[in-house]
């Protein structure tokens, strides 16, 4: 049982490896509980956020092996055995989960934010293809992921029934929850992470005004839908900002108005999203954090019509979201909402209603009723 001397907010998340909207929302869990330790499998202080090099991460016996930090699904027969078993010691804990963080063990009381439930378990085929590694780990992983698959959804299923207190990022999360956990879960949307208020840095020989992808370059994002579209629209630059397996593929197909910077600190995204006219993410997204970011930045968004971006755009009025995406569809859009863009105080006000202090509050009262 918890005593005088345990924490009273210990924080949970699956791994600190990567830059992602994940890592944002677990920055944005430290700032409202100040002081509470985060508990992760493995932290890899070059792959993620540098704000985490401030903040007590703990570690366990996985962070040993830096080929893990480096290929995390690798990791993933490990992960949730690792999870199971590690015990943190806290009043409550609050978990960052899409999949292994809900499976620690505490004495304490515990609250679950849901990115999504996990992919390789319930969309599993999805999950592997996007791994984009035809290497013989790769498919001894893919292998042993197929195996223990039954034992990993009861395990999953049995953490999920645990909780005292469930939360998803988005509306589209919380149906995913009600269907493989049975259970509802309170939507709180998580904030946009970049704000244009602090340092911005320009990247040279991109000139203002062009259209801006943000995104892990993954098969499910379907960048190559906006490389492609970027083809129908010559005489607009399209930067892509973000890394991943697909990045070489689509270089090599992009036509010669398209710009890759790979992964980028919050300076040079700042200028991206100030000197961009548009944002497209047509990607299958559960939340959708970069149209808020956009928004904030006064830019609208062009997006696919289906989960989270069904909360973080409104359409026809900060930006338009598309039933049929195609190239030309997307490349129309753009053009659509470039030539007639949405005011900017309707943007910002738009961005403003999902706001980082809103967000603190809402996670400590989910927090305190626990």
């Amino acid at each position: 049982m918890p005593t005088e001397a345990t924490p009273p907010v210990a924080i949970v998340h699956d791994y600190l490896t990567q830059r992602g909207g994940a890592e944002r929302v677990v920055l944005e869990f430290a700032r409202a509980f100040p002081g509470a330790g985060i508990h992760t499998s493995m932290y890899d202080s070059e792959g993620t956020f540098p704000d985490f090099a401030d903040l007590d991460v703990v570690t366990g016996a996985l962070d040993r092996f830096a080929y893990l930090r480096h290929h995390h699904r690798a990791a993933l027969p490990l992960l949730a055995p690792w999870f199971l078993t590690h015990r943190v010691d806290a009043e409550v804990v609050l978990a960052s989960s899409s999949g292994w963080a809900h499976e620690v063990r505490t004495d304490g009381r515990l609250v679950v934010y849901c990115h999504a439930p996990a992919r390789w378990l319930y969309q599993q085929e999805r999950y592997l293809r996007d791994a984009g590694d035809p290497t013989a780990g790769h498919r001894a992983t893919a292998a042993g992921l197929r195996l223990l698959s039954p034992a990993l959804r009861r395990a999953d299923r049995r953490a999920a029934r645990r909780a005292d207190v469930y939360l998803a990022n988005s509306n589209a999360t919380a149906a995913l929850v009600r269907q493989h956990y049975r259970r509802d879960a309170e939507v709180i949307h998580p904030p946009p992470a970049i704000s244009p208020e602090g340092p911005s840095m320009a990247v040279a020989g991109i000139d203002p005004g062009f259209a801006l992808c943000i995104s892990r370059l993954l098969a499910y994002k379907h960048v190559d839908l906006v490389v492609a579209a970027a083809g129908e629209l010559p005489d607009r630059q399209l930067v892509v900002v973000g890394d991943g397996p697909e990045r070489r593929t689509l270089e090599r197909g992009a036509p010669s108005n398209v710009v890759f910077l790979g992964s980028v600190d919050d300076a040079v995204l700042r200028w991206c999203y100030a000197s961009s006219s548009v944002l497209v993410a047509v990607g299958f997204e559960d939340f959708g954090l970069t149209p808020l970011e956009a928004a904030s930045f006064a830019k609208p968004t062009v997006a696919r019509r289906f989960g989270g971006y069904l909360d973080t755009i409104a359409d026809h009025e900060t930006g338009i979201l598309l039933d049929d995406v195609t190239p030309r569809s997307v490349a129309d859009a753009v053009r659509s909402v470039t030539r007639d863009p949405p005011a900017p105080a309707v943007l910002e006000a738009h961005a403003a209603t999902f706001g980082a202090d809103r967000f603190a509050e809402r996670i400590r009262a989910a927090v305190s009723r626990a």
